[in-house]
């Protein structure tokens, strides 16, 4: 991941860490997060909250894209 992508993911991770995600908001986050396959180097919570939003059937494992 390189100059802009970076970015965006950093601004997303700071909104969502702030507080500034709405549901729906959160669930596009870390949908975006799994697609790209960043989830397993983050820290324990995103790990956590992604198996949880999996399990309920709120984001989907994709195939690589």
């Amino acid at each position: 991941m390189r100059g802009k992508d970076f970015d965006t993911i950093v601004d997303k991770m700071i909104t969502y860490e702030n507080g500034g995600m709405n549901e729906e908001e959160t669930v596009e986050f870390f949908q975006e997060l799994l697609d790209r396959r960043l989830v397993s180097s983050l820290q324990g919570h995103y790990q956590q909250t992604a198996a949880l939003l999996l399990e309920l059937g709120h984001i989907d494992l994709r195939e690589a894209q």
